[in-house]
């Protein structure tokens, strides 16, 4: 979506119906999203794909650490060492992204 095609007073409007504080820009929703797609497990590509750019750089902005992927990433580590050989198993329901 282009800003030309959603002018300021058209998400005025919109904020204001929804009940939203005035502290929103649009530009937020677009992070959130894209966020919100990262920690789904969007590859960098696919976020580049979803934000229509050419490089990663701007797709690496909303690849947030969170404490939760920490920990993921954590007990994978412990899987896999006690598995044997350095080989993930398959991803579990608490890390649906997988390796």
């Amino acid at each position: 979506m282009r800003r030309s095609n959603f002018r300021d007073d058209d998400w005025v409007k919109a904020r204001k119906a929804a009940g939203v504080t005035a502290e929103l820009h649009f530009h937020d929703l677009r992070h959130t999203g894209n966020t919100l797609a990262s920690t789904a497990g969007a590859s960098t590509r696919e976020l580049m794909t979803r934000m229509g750019h050419s490089s990663s750089r701007a797709a690496l902005i909303y690849q947030h650490m969170t404490s939760d992927r920490d920990r993921a990433i954590a007990d994978r580590f412990s899987a896999m060492i006690r598995g044997g050989g350095g080989v993930a198993s398959e991803p579990s329901e608490k890390d649906p992204a997988g390796p």
